[in-house]
């Protein structure tokens, strides 16, 4: 018989999965609506990231852009054929820290990529083959300063994941859980054959399909997640960092899954991101 516990954090694990599907569903309403509006404007406003709704919070000093499209592309896979992978425009409705968009020919070689936070450097070995679409993005915004000086918006005690990666985040526990900032662009889910969710592992953080963006979480327990985000690193060093954060909690009242603003903020200071050739 499982103990209370495991009853919690299986809860907790539904609900997360639950707001998931819920802001998907909204996601694709506002699609829907932009898309009927388009009969006499000719134009659909495509705004921010949608890079990690399922896993979110956010806000801070990234502005708000507009693209205008008539239609919603999607993403590629990556095509060993040719070393490429392809980048298209977010949902609209979403705040933009815009940076532009990362080459779409890329390199397959080992990477490792460096956090260094105001506790101290977070180290994780990048999976450049099974999720290089991922990996060449994470390496495209570590080289435009994309995540210096943000915050990692949502810490989760019952559900073991440290958030991070919106640029709008401030971590304050006033709007930390919004979750809205992204670089504008998404791409496709890659790695989730057998994917598990284990301590160490680092994934995308997203709203569906092919939504992902810049958000990014860290596990640091088991979390029994599904396999609908892509996994694309582990962490090599660091993960006492986050045991420490989580003892201290999380400010009350910012999510009804166990998952909020760290009370001790963990601040992403620089990532740089190595590749062996």
């Amino acid at each position: 018989m499982g103990t209370g516990k495991d009853r919690q954090k299986q809860l907790a694990r539904e609900h997360y999965q639950r707001q998931a599907q819920a802001r998907l569903e909204r996601q694709r309403k506002s699609r829907r609506t932009a898309l009927i509006g388009t009969s006499t404007a000719v134009v659909v406003v495509i705004g921010a990231a949608v890079g990690a709704v399922a896993l979110m919070g956010g806000g801070d000093d990234a502005t708000a852009t507009a693209k205008p499209t008539t239609a919603a592309a999607e993403p590629k896979a990556y095509d060993p054929s040719t070393g490429t992978c392809t980048y298209v425009a977010s949902a609209p409705g979403e705040q933009v820290k815009n940076v532009g968009t990362p080459p779409e020919k890329i390199s397959t070689a080992p990477a490792t990529m460096t956090i260094k936070t105001n506790y101290g450097d977070i180290v994780a070995t990048l999976d450049s083959v099974n999720a290089p679409c991922t990996v060449n993005s994470f390496k495209y915004l570590a080289s435009k300063d994309y995540f210096d000086n943000t915050r990692c918006h949502r810490l989760g005690t019952t559900f073991p994941i440290l958030q991070c990666g919106d640029p709008l985040a401030k971590a304050d526990g006033k709007n930390a859980t919004d979750g809205q900032g992204g670089p504008g662009y998404r791409f496709v889910d890659e790695n989730l054959a057998g994917a598990k969710y284990n301590r160490g592992v680092l994934a995308m953080a997203n709203s569906g399909p092919a939504t992902n963006g810049s958000q990014f979480f860290i596990v640091y327990g088991e979390t029994g997640l599904s396999a609908d985000y892509t996994p694309f690193g582990t962490v090599t060093k660091g993960l006492e960092i986050l045991d420490k954060v989580a003892k201290r909690g999380i400010i009350a009242g910012a999510q009804n899954d166990g998952t909020g603003a760290p009370k001790q903020p963990v601040e992403i200071k620089d990532v740089t991101i190595n590749s062996k050739s």
